[in-house]
């Protein structure tokens, strides 16, 4: 299985959120900035107030699938950054993408799909 383009270090998370434009929703915090990069890249973060460190990677988990399985739908050229909030650790797969989905439609990340 291919690698997923991530942040990984503190100092791209920051500046993602210094961009300042996030959308957030019952389980969910997007922030999204241009990167100027050919490629989409995405940070996920889980704080110690969602649970232990199990709860943590799973919902960590969650979410980089629904970005997978979303991946070839998303614009090219931009960096994510995911904040789970406590309510995700009580949800399932279906409700973590779609609260993924709901917050990529609000950003117009989505390609349109021609009919």
């Amino acid at each position: 299985m291919k690698n997923i383009n991530s942040l990984k270090k503190n100092r791209q998370f920051q500046t993602v959120y210094a961009g300042k434009h996030s959308y957030a929703n019952r389980y969910l915090v997007m922030y999204i900035l241009p990167n100027g990069l050919e490629e989409t890249r995405i940070g996920i973060s889980v704080n110690k107030r969602v649970g232990n460190s199990i709860v943590r990677h799973r919902v960590t988990r969650l979410v980089r699938e629904s970005y997978r399985l979303n991946k070839a739908r998303l614009k090219n050229g931009l960096d994510i950054v995911v904040v789970a909030r406590p309510l995700a650790k009580e949800q399932g797969f279906f409700e973590i993408e779609s609260a993924f989905l709901h917050l990529g439609r609000m950003h117009h990340i989505f390609i349109k799909e021609s009919k």
